[in-house]
C-alpha cells in the first residue's frame, strides 16, 4: 500500500511539473545579474518548467540579453497568486519603481491614466521613485513584461471609437477585442490603455513601448505663409520630340532621368497643393537643368535663383555641388533630394537621403539587442564588405563565417552543414552584388523548413535588392530584416493619399513621386513654422507617407537626414519593426 501511495504521489508530481499546459508565453530579456533562481521566482515557476521551454539552458548558463520563453500557468498557480493578491487588496497601494510610467501602471491595474491621476493628484506632473500611490483592481492585476516585441500599447483619445482607431493604426475591432478582454465589459473609454500588435501601429512612433503621435507640423502655428520654391530637375525637354508619339513613348518607357524627374515633379505638385490647403502660398518656379552645368550656369548668371527661399535639386550630385558652391546662393537653403551619393557639405546644404553609415549604425544597434548566444549566427560577406564582417565578428564572436566563392556563389553543402535544427539560425548577409544576393537567398530559403528556422538580415540594403527577380514571397519566408529610408505605402492607412493622387495624375504614385511629395511638404512646413528651415533642426523626427526626416547638424554648417526605418518582410507584406 505504501509503495502504491509513493508511486501515486511521484507520478502526480511529475504530471504537475511537466504535464501542465501553459496558458501562454511571455518573452523575458535577461538583465545583468539575473540567475535562474531569480527568474523562476519572479514568474512563480519551477526551474523544470523554465528548462522545458528553453532547453538550451541545459547546455549554456544564463547570459545577459538572452531572450527566454516564460510559460504562464494561470490555473495551477491561481491559489498562490490569488492568496497573494487578496492580501494586497487590503492595502491598495503601489510603490513606484525605477522606469515605471503612468501608462504602464494604468494598463497593469486596468485603469485609465485619468483615474490614476484622480486618485493621486501628486503624480499629475509625473511619478517619483518610491512614491506610494493608490491603485484599484488588484484582484485582476496584470503583469506587464519589461519588453514584449510582439505588442505595443496605445492610449484611447476622447471620442475615439473603433473606426478611428482602425484608420489610425490599421487594427480592427476583432483584433482589439481579442487582445484586450476587458473591452467586452467596458467598451472603449477615453484614457484606456490598449494592447496593439507591433505590426499594426500605423505611423505612430514608439516611446518606451508606448504609441505616441509624431510631430505634426500641419497643426502648428505658421510664422510665415508665403514661400518661394525653386526646383531644378533634368527634364531635358528639348530631347523629347513631342510631335512624334512613338518617339516620346520610347523616351519615357524606361527608368531614366526623364521619367524620374517627371515622377518626382508630380510629387512636388501634390505637396504644393497640400500646402495651399493649409493656407501657405507657394510661388513655384521649375528649372530644366538639361543635366548640363552650362545650363545651370545660365540660371546662376541670370540671378533668377537669388530670391528663392528653398532650392530643391539638382538631382545629380556633381550638378548639386556646382550650385552649392556659388557664392551668390550661399544664403539660400539647398536640399539634395534623391541621390544616395553624398554631396559636398557646405553652408545651408541639406542632404536629405540618409547615409549608408547611419543605416549600418542603426542596424548594428538592432542586431545587438536581438541576437544572442542562444542562436546560430552566420555571417556571409564578400571582400568589399570585409570591414563590416570584422565588426560583426567583434559583436558576435561565436558567429560562423561563410566565404562566398569568387564567382559570387555559396556552396549548398556548406550551407546545409552549418545550419542547425535545434536553435534559430540568424544569417547576416553583407554584399551589394546581385549574383551573391540571389545565391544566398536561394540557398537559405531552401533550408528554411518546419525543422529549421532561418532568418535573414543585412546592415545595408543596396539598390541591388530592387531587382525584380527577387521574390517577395521568398523574402517574406526568410523574414528579411534591414534598415531603409523608404517604407512602401500602407493599406488601408494610405488609401486616401493614393486615391487623391490617382484622381489628380491618373496613376498611383511610385517611389520617386512619393519622395517628391514627402520631401517638399516637409521642407515647406518646417519653413512655415520656423521661418527658416535651419531653425527647425531641433524638431523631433517628422514622417509623411513613406519618408522620415530627422536633420542633424553636420560639418561646415550643413545638415544631414538620419531618419530611417527598420523593415521586415512578412509574407507578402513589408512591416516596420518599431523599437
Amino acid at each position: 500500500m505504501r509503495i502504491f501511495l509513493f508511486l501515486f504521489s511521484f507520478f502526480t508530481g511529475l504530471q504537475l511539473t511537466f504535464g501542465q499546459v501553459p496558458e501562454g508565453f511571455i518573452s523575458h530579456s535577461v538583465q545583468k545579474g539575473e540567475t535562474l533562481n531569480k527568474i523562476t521566482e519572479k514568474y512563480n515557476i519551477s526551474q523544470e518548467q523554465l528548462l522545458e521551454y528553453n532547453p538550451f539552458l541545459k547546455k549554456v548558463r544564463v547570459k545577459r540579453r538572452m531572450s527566454l520563453r516564460i510559460p504562464i500557468y494561470l490555473k495551477r498557480n491561481s491559489n498562490k497568486t490569488n492568496s497573494k493578491i487578496k492580501n494586497e487588496t487590503k492595502i491598495n497601494f503601489h510603490t513606484v519603481k525605477p522606469k515605471e510610467t503612468k501608462w504602464r501602471l494604468a494598463y497593469e491595474y486596468k485603469m485609465t491614466i485619468e483615474e490614476l491621476d484622480s486618485l493621486n493628484p501628486q503624480i499629475i506632473k509625473g511619478l517619483k521613485i518610491g512614491q506610494q500611490i493608490r491603485v484599484r483592481n488588484l484582484e485582476s492585476r496584470k503583469t506587464l513584461p519589461e519588453k514584449d516585441s510582439l505588442f505595443n500599447y496605445y492610449k484611447v483619445l476622447p471620442s475615439e471609437g473603433y473606426y478611428r482607431i482602425e484608420k489610425k493604426l490599421g487594427v480592427n475591432r476583432q483584433v482589439l477585442d481579442s487582445l484586450n478582454t476587458n473591452l467586452s465589459e467596458t467598451g472603449l473609454q477615453s484614457g484606456m490603455i490598449l494592447r496593439i500588435p507591433n505590426s499594426l501601429s500605423g505611423k505612430l512612433k514608439i516611446d518606451n513601448d508606448f504609441l505616441v503621435e509624431r510631430v505634426n507640423l500641419k497643426d502648428s502655428l505658421f510664422k510665415r505663409n508665403q514661400i518661394k520654391l525653386g526646383v531644378l530637375l533634368p527634364f531635358k525637354a528639348k530631347e523629347i520630340i513631342f510631335d512624334s508619339v512613338e518617339d516620346t513613348k520610347k523616351t519615357l518607357a524606361g527608368r531614366n532621368l526623364h521619367t524620374i524627374s517627371l515622377d518626382f515633379y508630380a510629387g512636388v505638385l501634390y505637396a504644393v497643393d497640400n500646402a495651399l490647403d493649409q493656407g501657405i502660398q507657394i510661388e513655384l518656379k521649375v528649372f530644366d537643368t538639361e543635366n548640363s552645368k552650362n545650363k545651370i550656369k545660365e540660371y546662376v548668371d541670370s540671378n533668377i535663383l537669388n530670391d528663392m527661399d528653398l532650392l530643391i535639386g539638382p538631382l545629380i550630385p556633381s550638378n548639386f555641388n556646382f550650385i552649392s558652391n556659388q557664392s551668390s546662393l550661399k544664403k539660400i537653403t539647398k536640399i539634395a533630394p534623391l541621390s544616395i551619393r553624398q554631396v559636398e557639405f557646405r553652408k545651408n546644404v541639406f542632404q536629405s537621403v540618409t547615409s549608408e553609415n547611419h543605416f549600418r549604425s542603426k542596424m548594428f544597434d538592432y542586431l545587438q539587442m536581438n541576437l544572442d548566444s542562444t542562436q546560430n549566427i552566420i555571417i556571409v560577406a564578400d571582400d568589399l564588405n570585409s570591414f563590416i564582417e570584422k565588426k560583426l565578428q567583434e559583436s558576435f564572436p561565436w558567429a560562423i563565417k561563410i566565404k562566398p566563392e569568387k564567382v559570387d556563389y555559396i556552396i549548398p553543402e556548406l550551407v546545409d552543414s552549418l545550419l542547425l535544427d535545434s536553435i534559430p539560425n540568424k544569417v547576416i548577409l553583407e554584399t551589394q552584388s546581385f549574383p551573391l544576393i540571389a545565391s544566398a537567398i536561394s540557398q537559405f530559403n531552401a533550408q528554411n523548413t518546419t525543422d529549421r528556422d532561418v532568418q535573414l538580415f543585412t546592415t545595408y540594403r543596396s539598390n541591388a535588392y530592387d531587382n525584380e527577380n527577387l521574390s517577395r514571397k521568398v523574402l517574406g519566408g526568410l523574414r528579411f530584416t534591414y534598415p531603409s529610408g523608404f517604407k512602401p505605402l500602407d493599406k488601408p492607412l494610405d488609401d486616401p493619399f493614393i486615391d487623391l493622387y490617382i484622381n489628380k495624375f491618373g496613376k498611383p504614385p511610385n517611389k520617386e513621386a512619393i519622395r517628391g511629395h514627402d520631401l517638399v511638404l516637409d521642407a515647406i512646413l518646417r519653413t512655415a513654422v520656423h521661418k527658416e528651415l535651419i531653425n527647425s533642426i531641433d524638431l523631433e523626427e517628422t514622417q509623411y507617407q513613406s519618408n522620415r526626416f530627422f536633420y542633424k547638424e553636420n560639418e561646415n554648417e550643413s545638415f544631414i537626414n538620419v531618419g530611417q526605418y527598420i523593415l521586415q518582410h512578412k509574407g507578402y507584406e513589408i512591416i516596420e519593426i518599431k523599437e
